[in-house]
């Protein structure tokens, strides 16, 4: 079994097969002093997907959570209806947030006067409103999120993800989950694989030694979209609303958290979800535009600690950045053989082809418009310019319901 401790923070490995109902137990004792609260960040077509139906069915077990929260994206009022249906038969509080719906573009309105609420649609806009509805909740402690296509969904994932966070015994304020990525026969997981490790490392190469870095290189899966963490961290937490979200979230738990509070944890043995096609002829879509964001995101860190990038800087990122990717595809090669998985060379090195251009796009986007800032404001400065925010949430998703 693997208990390497490497990198700046704790990993907590899956060391033995624990009996999930012996967990369940531990984290329903942990509830009565911090609860818990649970946020699925979901379009309306993933309640007609395959993994949803099955993420619910699993979640009836999960009663240590007391309350589920769900951000419903893209859906007219007969969805709306439908979503209502559709999760009422969990055994937890749900909380739905009905985004398109008018109570929360009322509200959505007056912050965008006030230039507090996010700019662009998606995932991080979606969280971003959850979490400010969990801390409108206010005797939850502790607060965790997971995407909703995952395919290969069990109910240890959500306890291994709350665990860490929810146990009074611990201190850590937030926890990152991570897991292999492997789809039917082949390994997955491109954007982390060949894109956001080797880029940290060639930055690591380039800019030099910087905690930041190696902070970032610690993280066995920086791109999963699960984590949890406390409620205070989540007042004080600013999340991008573009494809930087995850790796952003990581940057804010650098600047905000002591190393001692951050802990990443194994949540699955097997973790699939829907796969983003490459999108190599179309930089608005899919792992093409989403590592020129990610690569943003962490130029924009970078110039938060001081780091000054020229374009012959990023000439040199992308030169490093390419080597170490290529180089990483023989690691990759030889770990998918002994587990008797194919491996295409060819379309591996495709991919790094059309990422190296990301971190040059990434980069001459930065330096074109060095001041920009997609992140949301935290939920303490709206607080303070809407003090009645809260209420307002909750009577918009009671108002709904």
């Amino acid at each position: 079994m693997d208990f390497f401790q490497n990198g700046t923070i704790t990993t907590l490995h899956k060391l033995c097969a624990r009996p999930i109902e012996e967990m369940e137990a531990e984290l329903k004792a942990f509830s009565a002093d911090r609860p818990m609260a649970l946020i699925l960040p979901s379009l309306y077509s993933e309640l007609q997907g395959p993994a949803l139906p099955h993420i619910v069915e699993e979640l009836k077990h999960a009663t240590y959570i007391s309350e589920i929260i769900v951000g419903l994206d893209q859906a007219d009022e007969s969805q709306f209806e439908h979503a209502k249906e559709f999760f009422s038969e969990l055994p937890q509080n749900v909380h739905i947030l009905w985004n398109d719906g008018p109570w929360l573009r009322d509200i959505d309105a007056d912050l965008q006067s006030q230039n507090l609420a996010p700019t662009q649609a998606g995932k991080g806009r979606n969280a971003w409103y959850c979490m400010g509805y969990a801390l409108a909740l206010d005797h939850c402690e502790a607060i965790a999120l997971h995407d909703c296509d995952i395919t290969t969904y069990d109910r240890s994932l959500p306890a291994r993800l709350f665990y860490p966070v929810a146990n009074p015994a611990f201190s850590f304020e937030f926890c990152k989950g991570y897991y292999s990525r492997v789809h039917n026969d082949q390994l997955s997981g491109r954007a982390t694989r060949l894109f956001v490790t080797p880029l940290i490392r060639a930055l690591r190469k380039v800019v030099g030694q910087l905690d930041y870095l190696d902070f970032m290189d610690s993280f066995r899966y920086p791109l999963s979209g699960e984590f949890s963490l406390s409620r205070d961290f989540v007042k004080t937490l600013r999340i991008p609303s573009d494809w930087g979200l995850e790796v952003g979230v990581l940057s804010e738990v650098y600047r905000t958290l002591a190393r001692s509070s951050v802990c990443q944890v194994d949540i699955a043995d097997q973790y699939d979800h829907k796969h983003q096609d490459l999108s190599e002829d179309d930089a608005t879509k899919g792992l093409t535009r989403m590592s020129v964001e990610i690569a943003k995101s962490l130029y924009r860190k970078l110039a938060t600690e001081g780091i000054t990038l020229s374009s012959e800087d990023f000439r040199s990122i992308k030169a490093a950045y390419y080597r170490i990717a290529l180089d990483s595809t023989e690691q990759y090669f030889y770990d998918a053989r002994i587990n008797g998985l194919k491996y295409d060379r060819h379309k591996e090195e495709g991919s790094i082809e059309v990422f190296a251009q990301s971190v040059m796009s990434a980069g001459e986007t930065f330096l074109s418009n060095p001041m920009e800032s997609p992140f949301i404001p935290n939920w303490n400065r709206v607080h303070d310019a809407f003090p009645d925010i809260c209420q307002r949430l909750l009577q918009a998703v009671r108002a709904d319901r």
